[in-house]
This record gives C-alpha cells, structure tokens and sequence, in this order.
C-alpha cells in the first residue's frame, strides 16, 4: 500500500522499494540494498542517484565506505509541493507548447483517423458528437452536403431538430449544398444554403465537415456513419462543396439569363 502511494507521488517503483527499504534501518550500503530490493546493484546506484536528486536520500559516510540513509517522511511534502509548482508550470507552458507540437506532427505528415458506426442510433450519436466538446471549436464555417428528402426517411423530425440545434448554438456558420424536392430551404445569418437538381446532381449521403473532422453518414437501406480526423481530407472537401455551391450558382444564373 505505501509503495503504491509513492508511485502515486511521483515515484518510479524501483524508487519506492528502495526509499521504504532505506526506512527500515539507520543506513545502508548498495549491496545490503541490493540483496534487500533484489534489484541488481548498477540499477541500486542510479535508483539511488534520483532519489537523492528528489531530496529523499543522502549519503552517509561510515569509516571508508559509502552509506545511504533515507529523508524523514515529512520531506515527503517537500517533494509533493515541489511536484505540484513542476505542474503548475508546465500546465501554463502547455497552451504555447501544444501548437508547436501540432506543427511538428503536421510537418511530419499526420495520421489520419478513421472510425465505423453501424446503425441508425449509432449514426445519429456520433452526428451529436461531431462538433468539439465544450469550447473548443475554432473555426467560425462548417461545410455540408445532402439530400434532405432522403434525411426525412431515415431520421424523425426530432432528431433532425435535435441534431440541428448544435451548430447554431455555437455560432458556427454553415455552407450548404443540397438535394430537396419539396421546397428551397432558405438562408440565414449563419446558414448559407444552395438547392442542387437531384437528377443532376444526386446527393446519396450526409455530408459533414468541420476543422479537421469530415463525417459521411449513408442514408440508404443500411444507415451508417464514417469519421474520420483529418486536416487533408477536411480541407479537400471543402474546397469541393465551394466549387459545387459557386457552380450550382453559375448553372441558376445562366438558365434566368436564358429565360
């Protein structure tokens, strides 16, 4: 029990056995240690180095040899608010050093991740999650593509309704491209909404795209959903849905200069 706090503390268990063993008694020569922790004798010594560096053993001469003793256990609370300021520091440190390291991870070419739900509740929570939790989001514009008709077979109206409060309720901007045969859904403030001609254009899936994140949610016969993490993938569809809303404009423009 005491050497698992310790570990909890900080401490590595070879450490801990060697910190509680110098405990037991006055002092110690690394082979007594040794034989005590059955840890090998070169290890004894780096153990040994650290936790003097920890401010949790000292040497203690006796005669001609060396002998470790260990800290009383109240230097144990040095070293716990010392750990605690190490924190404190670093988790200050961390909000400059994080951006540095996606940097490093970009420059090295980021690994994509990729996830599968099966199923129609599968499908609907992980269109719940698809935003960053809490404040996180950072982007001001979402991108999307999809045929509503084929939305209103798969899903209810209340969880079309409860899927589509997010977005607005984070002040995230929407650019659509989309299939409706009843009616053209109209744009607002945040939402930027382009109808395409499902003959000619046929929308199969419900697209998402958001940052890094892109979801594909299929809405045939066999509801599914595709996530995957990515700032290439995001990025390329992106600029896709662009090309499809200012060509869809183009394509209206031209057949009212024709009329």
């Amino acid at each position: 029990m005491l050497e698992k706090y310790l570990q909890e503390i900080g401490l590595n268990e070879k450490e801990a056995g060697v910190y509680l063993a110098l405990l037991q008694v006055d002092s110690a020569s690394v082979v007594d240690i040794a034989e005590k922790t059955k840890i090998k004798r070169p290890t004894v010594y780096v153990v040994l180095e650290t936790l003097a560096k920890k401010g949790l053993v000292s040497e203690v001469e006796i005669g001609k040899k060396t002998h470790y003793a260990a800290e009383p256990p109240e230097r144990l609370e040095t070293f716990v608010e010392r750990q605690q300021l190490i924190l404190g520091e670093t988790a200050k440190r961390l909000k400059d050093i994080i951006p540095q390291m996606k940097s490093v991870q970009r420059e090295l070419g980021e690994r994509p991740v990729l996830k599968y739900f099966d199923g129609k509740e599968a499908a609907f929570h992980d269109s719940l999650a698809f935003f960053p939790s809490g404040n996180e989001s950072k982007e001001d514009t979402g991108y999307f593509a999809f045929n509503r008709d084929l939305i209103e077979e798969a899903f209810s109206q209340r969880e079309i309704e409860t899927i589509a409060k997010d977005r607005p309720a984070r002040k995230i901007k929407a650019v659509s491209v989309y299939n409706y045969s009843k009616q053209e859904l109209p744009s607002d403030s945040l939402s930027d909404r382009t109808r395409v001609d499902a003959k000619d254009f046929p929308i199969k899936c419900d697209l998402s795209v958001y940052e890094d994140r892109v979801q594909f949610v299929t809405l045939g016969k066999r509801i599914s959903s595709i996530f995957i993490q990515s700032r290439d993938v995001a990025d390329t569809l992106k600029t896709l849905i662009k090309l499809a809303k200012i060509g869809a404009q183009a394509q209206k423009e031209q057949k009212k200069a024709g009329e």
